[in-house]
Parts: structure tokens; C-alpha cells; sequence
């Protein structure tokens, strides 16, 4: 069992954040210690107890590559789009700054995707074609166990960053790594050692303008 940091739930829950130019790219990250956080997360609900979920743990150095390769190519379509953070002003001035933060950072993983020591895809047994209708109960097997498994990372060291842009290449992704037709990919987690330890809550909108009790 890999060592885990003394971390409250509070404090694990609200210090776990989207690690990007933290990442430490140099330093190997033992499979055993993934495992233990995988375990962890496999505790996670979903629904009617089906477990459909998959683990896809990428370490291969020249599959590596070829993912962040193409994650870099959907990240840059997606920079150049309307709806890319820094092309759009909220009208906040402090929010903006830290969009332009936030775009900065995803820029540099993006373009550093292939080096993260380990790359976690998580997936589901699903129909080849996914359903027009609401998915939230699909994918709602699969995020919170791949949300339990960032938790389960942060207390062992170990950063990710939550990522769904290779989905515009998942059929290329999936031939890369032998993924059978009727097991969908929801989330690619880069994952590695952090550099620093002064994580902290993130500034959100106050709770009561999001907040409706006994209807909207």
C-alpha cells in the first residue's frame, strides 16, 4: 500500500485541483501506486451496481505520444473557437484574469500531453452508438469513480487534471490501444508527481447564486 498524506475529507475534497504546469514530468510514477488509487476509486457508485467501467493506465512511452498528439490537435482546434475561454470576455474583470490563467495552463499540457509519465483513460461498457437521449445516467457509472480516483491520486502525491478533448479522437485512440467497439472513453487523466505542495480552495460564485430550496 502506497503512503497517503494526512488530508481531512474537507481539505482532500476542496484542495484537489487541475494540475497542469505542476506536473513533474521527470519523475517516474510506480504502477502499484495508480493501482491503490484505482482500488480506491472502484468504490465508487454506479448505477444498479453494474461496475461497467474500464481502467486504461497508458505508460508506453511511443502511446503516450501518439495521445498527446492527438490531444494536441483538438486542443488547438478548440483554442481557435468561439468558445475557448480567453476569446470571450465574461464582462469580470477578475474572472478574465483567471480564465487567462487557467487557458495558459491547459496551453502548456496541451502541448506536453505525450511526456505525463502515465496517462489513465477511463471508460464504460457501452452500445457502440451512444443514445440521442439524456446520458446522464450512462456516464453517471463512470465520473465519479474517475472524480474518486483524482482524490485518491492527490492523497498519494500524485496530480491530474480532469480532460475530455481526445474524445474527437476516441475511434483513433481506441485502435491505438486495442479498446473493443462497445467500450466508450469518458475522461483521460494525465497524471504525475506535483512539483510544490500549496494547493488551496479555488474562489467560486458564493453559494447562495446558485442555490434554489423547494423549487428554482
Amino acid at each position: 500500500m502506497s503512503d497517503v498524506l494526512p488530508l481531512g475529507p474537507d481539505e482532500l475534497l476542496s484542495t484537489t485541483r487541475s494540475v497542469r504546469k505542476r506536473l513533474d514530468l521527470t519523475r517516474d510514477v510506480p504502477l502499484d501506486v495508480v493501482r491503490d488509487a484505482l482500488e480506491v476509486a472502484l468504490q465508487a457508485p454506479s448505477g444498479s451496481n453494474q461496475q461497467g467501467w474500464h481502467w486504461l493506465v497508458v505508460t508506453d512511452p511511443d502511446k503516450r505520444k501518439a495521445i498527446g498528439e492527438y490531444y494536441r490537435e483538438s486542443y488547438t482546434a478548440y483554442r481557435n473557437g468561439p468558445t475557448y475561454p480567453t476569446n470571450r470576455s465574461t464582462g469580470d474583470t477578475e474572472r478574465d484574469v483567471v480564465q487567462s490563467r487557467v487557458a495558459d495552463s491547459a496551453t502548456y499540457l496541451a502541448e506536453r500531453m505525450g511526456e505525463v509519465p502515465v496517462l489513465v483513460i477511463g471508460a464504460l461498457q457501452a452500445s457502440a452508438e451512444l443514445p440521442a437521449s439524456n446520458q446522464a445516467g450512462l456516464w453517471g457509472s463512470l465520473l465519479p469513480a474517475a472524480w474518486s480516483l483524482q482524490l485518491a491520486l492527490r492523497a498519494r502525491g500524485l496530480g491530474s487534471a480532469w480532460t475530455t478533448l481526445h474524445l474527437k479522437y476516441e475511434k483513433e485512440i481506441s485502435q491505438l490501444l486495442g479498446v473493443p467497439d462497445d467500450v466508450r472513453q469518458g475522461v483521460l487523466l494525465p497524471v504525475a508527481y506535483y512539483t510544490g505542495d500549496t494547493f488551496k480552495p479555488a474562489k467560486r460564485a458564493p453559494l447562495d447564486t446558485v442555490l434554489h430550496v423547494d423549487g428554482w
